[in-house]
């Protein structure tokens, strides 16, 4: 029986003529990267990329970059078109990453020892076909290391590693659709990035430094200086508690109407949770406490010191703190707490990992406005994390949408 011509699940209209395998050698020259002695390194030179220039799969100037003297250079100089792609590391899930390589200087930079770089004439195609299922098969196959060693990229192997290609105008055109998406991609995530910066500043500066009783920035009408007060004096703070042994399944219920906290959870959900997937049963409840309005809690383990609110009927595990009968805004106080998360490392031993309790942090002081204020400044921060989270679920669907393509547009 003749094998049916390959051609991908979706198609620019217009393109019908089934894909040809190639060597990749065939249609990219690769090279490898500069060898060069640390004792080379220059403040200033000829700049070398390595992995650190690869931000997923796109080109990134580096602050950290490396430079040497032009006269330790003995191959060809990089070129904007290049596509520049990670040989070795100290990581196997690093190996592989590549970008095509944008805005430098002519005879400015080189790629480094355990890089590689390759010229095409449609690096747009041939960069967005390296994202696709082929190219991480290949890795999976050419560069896993065995008995937990981490496998380079050989450039032989990549040379010869057969690649499905259409026509001329077919690939420019797939190639300039992956560019726009990952440009739209870049927006997107400098928007959040600008974003997330915003809301750092305004963390530092709406709640009042050490010796201050006032932020530096403030809303107009309010002008009385904040006073200072335990946390312990404005809250019941009390911990959580976990049914032991934690794995028997007779403490967990998928049909109960009560969630179960885990400290996975904070870091998936970003401290706000609103859906919790394992459901604690009667008699694991009776072990737990179970919170059915939102609280504010305090994550004492793993995510140490992040703060997270529930908003649905929750058992809370006894990695974290419950602020009960509160005497503040919650939302205010949420926001506290993320701007002072970084400042708990203070309280732990040199060396080992920050260890709160109830104690300590009932003990803590915070400067505090009054209730009007609180209520402000927590609405403030509200709608910032509300518009961080729509950038983010853009982002999220635009990149589905690329991996979807990815996954449909190349054979």
């Amino acid at each position: 029986m003749a094998k049916k011509p390959k051609t991908p699940a979706i198609r620019f209209k217009g393109f019908t003529d089934a894909w040809e395998q190639r060597k990749l050698r065939e249609i990219a020259e690769t090279r490898r990267g500069l060898t060069y002695n640390p004792t080379n390194i220059r403040e200033a030179g000829i700049r070398v990329l390595r992995s650190s220039n690869i931000d997923e799969d796109r080109f990134a100037m580096g602050v950290d970059d490396v430079f040497v003297e032009e006269d330790a250079i003995n191959i060809p100089f990089a070129k904007n078109g290049d596509i520049l792609i990670t040989s070795a590391n100290g990581s196997s899930r690093l190996v592989g990453k590549h970008a095509i390589i944008q805005g430098i200087q002519e005879k400015s930079t080189v790629h480094g020892g355990f890089m590689l770089a390759a010229s095409t004439r449609f690096p747009e195609f041939l960069n967005a076909s390296m994202s696709s299922p082929w190219y991480s098969k290949f890795i999976n196959l050419f560069v896993a290391g065995g008995n937990g060693a981490i496998g380079n990229l050989n450039k032989n192997d990549l040379d010869e590693q057969l690649v499905s290609i259409p026509t001329e105008e077919e690939q420019q055109q797939i190639g300039a659709y992956f560019q726009q998406l990952d440009n739209l991609i870049a927006l997107h995530q400098r928007k959040l990035l600008k974003l997330k910066n915003v809301k750092k500043a305004m963390l530092e500066k709406m709640f009042p430094k050490n010796g201050s009783n006032v932020p530096e920035i403030r809303f107009a009408g309010f002008t009385d200086a904040w006073e200072q007060r335990k946390l312990g004096d404005l809250a019941d703070i009390v911990r959580g508690a976990s049914p032991r042994p934690i794995k028997d399944p007779k403490w967990f219920d998928s049909e109960s109407d009560i969630g179960w906290l885990r400290i996975s959870d904070v870091t998936e959900q970003d401290g706000r949770i609103h859906f919790l997937e394992q459901r604690i049963s009667d008699e694991g409840q009776e072990k737990t406490r179970v919170l059915t309005e939102p609280h504010l809690l305090l994550s004492i383990a793993a995510t140490v010191g992040k703060p997270l609110i529930n908003y649905v009927p929750t058992g809370v595990h006894d990695g974290f703190l419950i602020f009960q009968d509160p005497v503040f805004d919650r939302e205010f106080m949420f926001q506290w707490l993320e701007m002072f998360r970084p400042k708990w490392s203070k309280y732990g031993q040199p060396g080992s990992q920050v260890n709160l309790n109830s104690d300590l942090v009932k003990d803590k002081t915070i400067m505090l406005p009054d209730r009007v204020e609180q209520v402000k400044i927590g609405l403030f921060f509200y709608n910032l994390d509300n518009l961080i989270t729509l950038h983010q679920r853009k982002l999220e669907k635009l990149k589905n949408v690329k991996k979807a393509c990815l996954e449909k547009m190349f054979v």
